[in-house]
């Protein structure tokens, strides 16, 4: 998934330089903002018991099948899913031109398949014949795949008014790889409501830099992981987020919110990736982190997100710089 702040293109980077600071240690990793699970699936395969986190429903089904699961799907169960006829539930009903709803996330023949796919996968689960961690892997993987036939600048905050290419092709299932290694633990929680009842060796935190809410960006993909039939408002669709507003996007709540994680953090390493446009200034997230150990930082210079060309016309620098602050407690 192309995604806001996914650290694909810098795992290397992260990689090496927490491997500068902890060596050859293994343990417990946590990746409390684990988007789309880059960072803690990276551990997982180096011998690491991994502690994933978010508070937006499809990254916290993403991890549920990186980190926790092993259980292969059927061949069959892909086929019969991918053989199904199109249905017209939620997702076609209400991001698709032809029901009415003046929205063009999908086509309508994949805006339907995608119902009929996600109603099934639901059915296959409540009846018992796929296990909690298949239902995951399956649920998963459509989240995924869906993304890629999306008539989007690659977030959902608003769809293109003509349909592109990629989102023209026939909508199929894509099974994820099995990430191998320990399985981990998944939670769908506030990172400040959750540090202190968890403990290990390295903590890895990617809060948001900026104000752009995740909520707001990819609230059609966090509809079709609930499948809860909510009430949409507004030309794009948006659901309501009670408690899915991240302090980390306001620079009102953002420090406070950041030393408070920091105290109750139980952890030896911590490391906080946050580049230099970001809400809370260099100098100031080393003051914090100061206060709690010994504090240290990397930094690499990459290229931002980009969402289309419109979105960054006011951006004049096609790059930023990637900032690695680590505290060793």
């Amino acid at each position: 998934m192309n995604y806001i702040g996914s650290k694909l293109s810098l795992i290397d980077f992260l990689v090496e330089s927490v491997e500068q600071i902890i060596g050859n240690e293994t343990g417990v990793f946590a990746d409390l903002f684990a988007g789309t699970g880059i960072v803690g699936s990276t551990f997982k395969k180096k011998g690491f018991e991994v502690i994933a986190n978010d508070i937006q429903h499809y990254s916290y089904v993403l991890n549920k099948h990186y980190i926790e699961n092993s259980e292969n799907i059927d061949d069959s169960v892909l086929s019969l899913l991918n053989s199904l006829s199109g249905l017209e539930g939620f997702v076609y009903k209400n991001y698709c031109m032809g029901s009415g709803s003046q929205r063009n996330y999908f086509t309508d023949i994949n805006g339907k398949k995608c119902d009929a796919i996600r109603t099934e996968i639901e059915a296959l689960y409540r009846q018992g014949n796929i296990s909690e961690n298949q239902y995951y892997y399956l649920l998963a993987s459509l989240i995924n795949s869906i993304d890629k036939y999306a008539n989007t600048a690659s977030v959902y905050g608003a769809f293109l008014k003509h349909t592109k290419k990629s989102a023209l092709k026939e909508f199929m299932l894509e099974l994820l790889p099995i990430v191998e290694g320990e399985r981990g633990t998944v939670y769908n929680d506030d990172v400040n409501n959750i540090i202190s009842g968890i403990k290990g060796d390295v903590l890895y935190l990617d809060p948001p830099y900026n104000a752009r809410q995740y909520c707001t960006n990819y609230h059609v993909l966090e509809s079709i992981s609930r499948y809860d039939n909510p009430a949409l408002f507004g030309k794009t669709g948006l659901r309501a987020y009670d408690g899915q507003r991240s302090k980390y996007c306001s620079a009102r709540t953002v420090e406070s919110s950041f030393d408070d994680l920091m105290s109750k953090a139980n952890f030896k390493y911590i490391f906080l990736s946050y580049n230099n446009e970001g809400l809370m200034s260099f100098d100031t997230i080393r003051a914090i982190m100061s206060k709690y150990g010994k504090y240290e930082m990397f930094e690499k210079e990459h290229h931002r997100f980009r969402a289309d060309k419109e979105e960054n016309r006011n951006h004049k620098a096609s790059k930023t710089t990637e900032y690695l602050h680590c505290l060793v407690k």
